[in-house]
């Protein structure tokens, strides 16, 4: 883990030191570090557990499901629009952000949708999703856990368009959207993380 805070460290510094861009508040600098780091402690401080019920296809299927539905509602996947305009913007995008924030990797389909990679939301909801599986392979009801997953990914939605909006140029829109959004999605995936992680019934 010091290693990966050593790293990040570097990246901020890196990135800071060798672009324009400025910190205008540490707090949003450092909230995408909380999610990745949080995250994949979980992750990697979780034992699968070995027991033959449910079958692992089933945690497998319910995870996915989980995953999918957290990155529909963060705003990470999306079916396409077909409203007037749109049709200029299909294709592969890359938009430089700070660590954690960037790099955003955005694929827009006009006939079929868009994917759009922000680092740590994508490293949170997988974050998410593999203690789901976790959780229901040991046969567990972690439904309080889940419940502030959701809390997490909807007020996501607000932040992430905010963080699209500062790559494009609208910074001072983007931060009126935000608000303490950020704030309190980071606040609700901890303590989703917590409650996934130590779940009432226990761990194997």
């Amino acid at each position: 883990m010091a290693a990966i805070l050593a790293g990040e460290a570097l990246a901020l510094v890196g990135y800071f030191g060798l672009t324009s861009a400025e910190v205008t508040s540490l707090r949003y600098v450092l909230y995408p570090f909380v999610w990745i780091d949080v995250g994949l402690w979980a992750v990697t401080k979780t034992t699968i557990s070995r027991s033959p019920r449910p079958p692992v296809w089933i945690a497998f299927c319910f995870a996915t499901t989980y995953f999918i539905t957290l990155a529909f509602l963060g705003g990470l996947l999306g079916f396409a629009h077909h409203g007037h305009g749109h049709g200029h913007v299909a294709g592969l995008y890359i938009t430089m952000a700070s660590p954690g924030w960037g790099p955003r990797v955005a694929y827009i389909h006009p006939g079929l949708g868009y994917v759009y990679l922000v680092p740590y939301l994508l490293v949170g909801y997988l974050s998410l999703a593999y203690l789901v599986y976790a959780a229901v392979l040991d046969a567990t009801r972690a439904a309080l856990g889940g419940a502030f997953g959701f809390v997490s990914c909807l007020s996501c939605s607000v932040p992430l368009a905010a963080s699209l909006a500062m790559g494009a140029g609208g910074a001072s829109l983007a931060m009126g959207l935000g608000g303490l959004t950020v704030d309190l999605s980071t606040v609700a995936f901890v303590l989703a993380v917590g409650l996934l992680y130590w779940r009432p019934e226990g761990r194997t």
